[in-house]
């Protein structure tokens, strides 16, 4: 009886749904809403059974959310220093800090052609009542165009008003909605299906934030350290299935 107890209760375990894997929590910037539902649905085809949970926000407030206790596993900066903000304050793995693509910053307006064939020339060439951009403070996208316009001499402007969006989605927002006449957004913005084709735009010249690279890097907080599916997400991220899906939404990635 014991032995036939035993192997009905083998059968049992046997027959039950293994425990489901929590997800990667991912603190990601605004600006890779387009590219991370791609690259959410490569990694569960990589990695069966993990998903992605992630949330979006500007880089600086989400670095403050980890810092507080936030449930993270894993940061995506638009830049460099919050990541390794996290690490000098002990929230995050200085070893798995990385940089996975380098974003671009652009101009767009749903307000006929832009003038010229480069930003200064758009920018000069009509009155702007309202311009869009990230909040600076916390928003790399929104530190690059606050230089771009003091470097062209546009910071303040005669009778133009800046529009700040919490984020450098929010930034694309108010223009997609009339709020700002034209504005300062990402590269991947006006590429996504939802926006591609609509309006006009014109690159802005990282020599014209020098202050401000646009790396955006990947780091690993104390919880995602600890995390085998965590690490994993790194190393997909590093991938080229990754890497090419990033270009594709016009993000630069480093050599391997």
């Amino acid at each position: 009886m014991i032995r036939t107890g035993s192997i009905l209760l083998l059968a049992v375990l046997g027959t039950a749904p293994l425990p489901a894997t929590p997800p990667v929590v991912v603190a990601a910037a605004s600006n890779l809403a387009p590219v991370l539902e791609p690259l959410s649905a490569d990694f569960r085809a990589w990695r069966p059974g993990v998903s992605l949970t992630v949330t979006l926000g500007a880089s600086g407030s989400l670095h403050a959310q980890i810092r507080q206790g936030a449930p993270f596993d894993v940061l995506l900066a638009a830049d460099t220093d919050y990541p390794r903000a996290l690490v000098a304050a002990g929230a995050a793995d200085a070893a798995t800090l990385r940089v996975f693509a380098r974003g671009r910053l652009v101009f767009w307006s749903l307000h006929g052609p832009l003038a010229g064939d480069d930003l200064r020339a758009a920018l000069g060439g009509r009155s702007w009542a309202t311009l869009a951009l990230a909040q600076p403070r916390t928003a790399p996208y929104g530190r690059a165009a606050e230089e771009v316009l003091r470097e062209l001499g546009f910071l303040p402007a005669a009778g133009t008003r800046l529009v700040l969006g919490e984020t450098v989605a929010q930034a694309a927002q108010f223009v997609e909605s009339g709020a700002a006449e034209g504005g300062f957004v990402a590269l991947a913005a006006v590429l996504s299906p939802r926006l591609a084709g609509r309006g006009h735009w014109r690159e802005v010249p990282a020599g014209l934030h020098p202050g401000v690279t646009l790396d955006h890097a990947a780091v690993l907080t104390r919880r995602g350290a600890a995390r085998a599916e965590a690490r994993a997400f790194l190393d997909f991220l590093a991938g080229e299935e990754a890497r090419a899906t990033l270009r594709r939404f016009g993000y630069e990635t480093p050599a391997r």
